[in-house]
């Protein structure tokens, strides 16, 4: 696509995970045998980088202190803002050389293409703050045309400096119209790989048996979130995240994982996917990463505004409030209860088409159970026995 718009193109291939650091299968050398080859059917120079260190103290290690703590963090999403959307940007405008950065992601920017090459490139230093005096006009980040494979989710927290030099082609076609035209290029080799559906840079594998080699078992309990009665045993509190199934010996119904409580090891489980436990409509952030570098300007007027979210990359878009507290996190009340909300994950903003940033879910309301557990106390609590006459 950029070399029939006249572009000068590049290809550069990523390493951020040494298949030698441990036993899975890792398709490294394979990705970047096939990039190599795109290369030479389009007639283009072909660089490899490696930023396997990078990955793993800015990634991996936190990914695992993450999971040791009970939550279940989104490794994608950090991939994008420390490695790709940094370290990769850098390289390529420094080292390369390079007016801008391409990637295959489904998204858009409100910048036209040929605006990304009118700006002067200058190495901004590396300061809390940005010049107050500077005019910036910012880039928004927009959902991608094809609503479906919009990956505007996993680009939320990176920087308005690395928006601004990149490029999406993809954004305005669907995955359709990419695949034919790849075909028609003669790309097949490509077209032949599955989808990437696994932990970013490391691939699909199993999970229980990867994380184990990093962690320690912590076995502990399954506890009913019902009767506190103990329904079984587990390896690690770090294996389960919330909503999941849980698969307890000698039971032949499904419980899923509705809490956990890293201090005993207790993991709580409910008899049905979609039991009250599940279900909650508060939760509070960290502090938010707004692409625009600022918070929209009528939730710092209000300290209050309506917009939409979602914490998994294909879930529906829910209404919701959110509240600005002074530190910069935001508290968020949805419209209307969601499963599975999940500390550790990212909460994404969106305004209309625009994805306005994100933050990382540390705290989360009371569940539709809890709140009934309460109100039914309050009834029996309500309840006054008439002295006998």
């Amino acid at each position: 696509l950029l070399r029939q718009r006249g572009y000068q193109v590049t290809g550069v291939f990523m390493k951020n995970w040494d298949s030698v650091d441990e036993k899975g299968i890792c398709s490294a050398d394979k990705d970047c045998e096939d990039a190599y080859r795109v290369c030479q059917i389009l007639d283009i120079p072909f660089h490899q980088v490696s930023y396997v260190k990078e990955y793993w103290n800015e990634v991996f290690s936190y990914l695992l202190n993450e999971y040791e703590s009970g939550k279940t963090p989104n490794p994608d999403i950090l991939c994008n803002k420390y490695i790709k959307f940094n370290h990769f940007v850098h390289y390529a405008l420094d080292k390369l050389g390079a007016d801008a950065v391409a990637t295959g992601h489904y998204a858009r920017t409100s910048q036209e293409d040929d605006e990304v090459f009118q700006q002067k490139y200058i190495q901004r230093p590396q300061g809390l703050f940005r010049n107050r005096f500077e005019v910036r006009n910012n880039i928004k980040l927009l959902q991608a045309a094809d609503r479906i494979k919009d990956q505007t989710f996993f680009l939320s927290q990176i920087s308005q400096e690395a928006l601004r030099r990149t490029i999406f082609p993809l954004g305005d076609l669907t995955k359709d119209f990419v695949r034919k035209m790849a075909a028609e290029h003669h790309l097949h080799h490509v077209l032949q790989r599955k989808e990437s559906m696994g932990i970013c840079f490391i691939g699909k594998r199993n999970f229980e048996k990867f994380i184990l080699e990093y962690l320690e078992p912590h076995p502990g309990n399954f506890v009913s979130i019902e009767d506190n009665k103990v329904m079984g045993t587990h390896k690690g509190w770090f294996l389960y995240t919330l909503g999941q199934g849980a698969r307890i010996g000698g039971l032949r119904d499904a419980w899923f994982v509705v809490d956990k409580n890293v201090a005993t090891g207790d993991v709580f489980v409910a008899p049905s996917t979609d039991h009250p436990a599940l279900y909650r409509d508060l939760l509070r952030t960290n502090r938010v990463h707004w692409i625009a570098e600022e918070p929209p300007a009528e939730l710092v007027r209000d300290k209050m505004m309506t917009c939409n979210f979602r914490f998994l990359h294909q879930m529906a878009l829910v209404p919701c409030t959110l509240t600005l507290n002074q530190d910069g996190t935001v508290w968020v009340t949805l419209a209307k209860p969601v499963r599975a909300l999940t500390p550790g994950q990212f909460a994404v903003f969106y305004k209309g088409e625009e994805c306005l940033g994100s933050g990382k879910i540390v705290r989360l309301g009371p569940s539709l159970y809890t709140l009934q557990q309460g109100k039914n106390r309050e009834k029996t609590d309500d309840v006054r026995v008439e002295p006998a006459t």
